[in-house]
């Protein structure tokens, strides 16, 4: 959905607090849209797991040192962050609101009409809104219209996609982020942020599945026709597979992980029965006996957790009916996506064409932080500049049990005008 106005400049600051890693990205915005990365800084996540706060102050602690390295980096002190939300039980609703306009012009009056109403959706106590964006709208009965503004109608009817999160677990992140002395501008859904960083735009329009594999939670994302259609989240990751390894080969987890990294395939080839490993068990010193074991075996235990990973998000897709709206294209993004063989694997198990996905139209990330691990992070950056720009009044957001104000109505006009 196009939006008229200035884009945001100046210092815009990402926080993508995961279950593996936390990162921070300090950036430059400049007045044709463009974002130099100015400070990077990432650290191993501490006192997080599957998405949720465990250990407050280890979670700080981790915060504090991502944060700390990018504005060493930066030459520059931040105030406030735009925040990733990749747990918190990410799920979708959709809603239609009609406003009467009676044969006026259409101005952006009738569209606050409309988003005051979807902000009075009473949501459930344990729930917050994260977003609230159009998928389209109706005009005196006619359909696909991307900015109704300027026309002239009986009557305007906006379809809405809310996008909300478990509100315990965004409370205690936003504690966390709070005693880092931080302030929270707005909070993302990993999987949009990670699409608005990684898709082009013929993707956007034609139909895409963006998933976000991260190291506790995978979360998914379905474009089409312009805009953000469907969220969704599990509580799978890499760490989960990580995990099976420890367990199925009775190895520490700093060692399946390693195995994992370096040996381990989601596809199991013919040759892996011919090499062997050695997998070093739990409590048994260095100086011990090799413990040699067929590649086949590490595979056969990482395949099944990504088949399961894969089958469960083909699941949710064909409940919410969107297996033929979410298109053949599936880009796979996330530190676990790395992965050799997920992007084979996903393809059989999905049936659609797969890519794996890096930030676009961001410069200034090494090599190093340029990867899918970083996407969510990037896509942060690409949400501030383009979809919240500061160029419009905000609107508050209506009672709606949200005391960090995670969303604002404000927001709904931002990210498409």
């Amino acid at each position: 959905m196009g939006r008229a106005g200035k884009t945001r400049t100046g210092l815009v600051a990402a926080l993508d607090v995961g279950s593996s890693k936390i990162c921070c990205l300090i950036a430059q915005a400049h007045n044709n849209g463009a974002i130099r990365i100015a400070g990077v800084g990432h650290h191993a996540s501490l006192g997080i797991k599957s998405g949720a706060i465990i250990d407050m102050a280890a979670a700080q602690n981790s915060i504090l040192t991502a944060v700390s390295a990018a504005e060493e980096m930066a030459g520059e002190r931040i105030q406030e962050v735009i925040l990733s939300v990749a747990g918190g039980s990410l799920a979708s609703q959709n809603y239609s609101a009609k406003c009467s306009v009676s044969g006026k012009e259409i101005s952006e009056n009738e569209i606050r009409r409309l988003l005051a109403r979807a902000g009075e959706i009473d949501q459930p106590i344990d729930r917050e809104l994260l977003h609230c964006l159009p998928v389209g709208y109706t005009v005196d009965g006619t359909r696909g219209v991307r900015d109704p503004r300027g026309m002239f109608a009986e009557e305007l009817t906006a379809n809405m996609h809310l996008v909300t999160a478990r509100a315990a677990g965004l409370r205690n992140l936003a504690s966390c982020i709070e005693r880092c002395h931080l302030d929270i501008e707005c909070a993302v859904a990993a999987p949009y942020a990670s699409g608005l960083a990684c898709l082009v735009e013929d993707e956007i329009d034609l139909g895409a599945t963006i998933i976000d594999m991260g190291g506790g939670t995978t979360s998914i994302a379905v474009f089409y026709d312009g805009a953000l259609i469907f969220t969704d989240s599990i509580a799978l990751g890499g760490q989960h597979v990580t995990n099976d390894i420890a367990r199925g080969l009775s190895t520490p987890l700093t060692q399946a992980e390693r195995m994992k990294t370096l040996y381990g395939s989601a596809i199991i080839s013919s040759s892996d029965e011919l090499e062997v490993i050695d997998v070093p068990l739990i409590g048994e010193q260095t100086s011990a006996r090799p413990n040699h074991v067929p590649r086949s075996l590490l595979n056969g235990v990482i395949r099944p957790r990504l088949e399961e990973t894969f089958e469960i998000i083909r699941a949710r897709l064909d409940q919410a009916g969107l297996t033929k709206t979410a298109g053949r294209r599936l880009v796979l993004t996330g530190g676990a996506s790395l992965l050799a063989g997920v992007s084979e694997l996903a393809g059989l198990v999905m049936e659609k064409k797969v890519r794996i996905g890096r930030p676009l139209r961001v410069s200034g990330l090494a090599d190093a932080t340029s990867g899918p691990g970083f996407s969510a992070a990037a896509g942060l950056l690409r949400f501030a500049v383009e979809k919240y720009s500061d160029d419009t009044d905000p609107l508050d957001m209506p009672p709606a049990r949200s005391s960090m104000r995670f969303g604002r109505l404000g927001q709904w006009i931002k990210e498409n005008f």
